[in-house]
């Protein structure tokens, strides 16, 4: 099937995991996601992924740590466990899977090497990026324009709960305003909340294209791959390319 990205960075929120849980792992959730992720190796798309650790501890928010440094390696340990749930779920989908730590941890988790994650996906496994960026102060927004950069991904895809980028939340707001394309620029002079200001830094500065989807709706991924105009796009300025 003729597919517009050949590679792609896949950004997962731990949230997305929990189902309608609200916390830890809905079983259904995760094979469900596992099978879309198999539907899109199928297509023939090599397949990164960064997921969250919300889940289970959300550094930046909780009051349990010490300081942000200590909560925020909270945080990070807590995508090992979701990255390797997951792992979980793909392999029993069929597909090969490999988890790659921003620091390794003997018997469970390879470090991550950017030459070793690109030859995984050109082997035809999905790879899993655990541990963020592994320093504190960095989201894992940050960490998944990193590794679609390392990895050379044609775009990075976030995963939402909406349907692509709006001018405020459409849960909270009925007359948000949607924007099916714009610019990194727009977004940061907008402060539109795709994702935190060093990331989509990044992403312009390196023009990494990034789409926003409703993960949701469980065909949009594969829409998109497809060529289906499908949630949101950022790119470059028109006046600049």
């Amino acid at each position: 099937m003729p597919v517009i990205y050949r590679r792609i960075l896949l950004k997962l929120s731990g949230e997305a995991l929990a189902g309608e849980r609200g916390f830890g792992f809905d079983p259904e959730t995760l094979d469900a996601a596992a099978r879309v992720i198999a539907d899109v190796v199928a297509m023939g798309v090599q397949t990164g992924i960064v997921i969250g650790g919300g889940n289970i501890f959300r550094g930046q928010d909780s009051g349990l740590a010490s300081d942000r440094v200590s909560a925020d390696h909270m945080g990070m340990l807590a995508t090992y466990i979701n990255s390797l749930a997951l792992q979980g779920s793909i392999r029993r989908a069929g597909v090969s899977c490999s988890v790659l730590g921003s620091i390794g941890i003997a018997g469970v988790v390879e470090a991550f090497q950017a030459e070793k994650a690109r030859a995984l996906l050109d082997e035809g496994s999905v790879v899993i990026f655990a541990g963020g960026t592994g320093c504190p102060f960095f989201t894992t927004d940050t960490a998944a324009a990193l590794r679609a950069l390392e990895i050379q991904a044609e775009a990075l895809i976030k995963a939402t709960k909406v349907n692509g980028i709006y001018d405020k939340d459409p849960v909270k707001s009925p007359d948000a305003v949607f924007y099916p394309e714009l610019d990194y620029d727009q977004v940061l002079s907008e402060n539109l909340k795709v994702m935190d200001q060093a990331a989509i830094s990044l992403c312009r500065d390196n023009g990494l294209v990034v789409r926003v989807i409703n993960i949701r709706e469980p065909e949009n991924l594969k829409a998109m791959l497809a060529g289906e105009k499908i949630g949101s796009l950022v790119t470059a300025r028109r006046d600049s390319k």
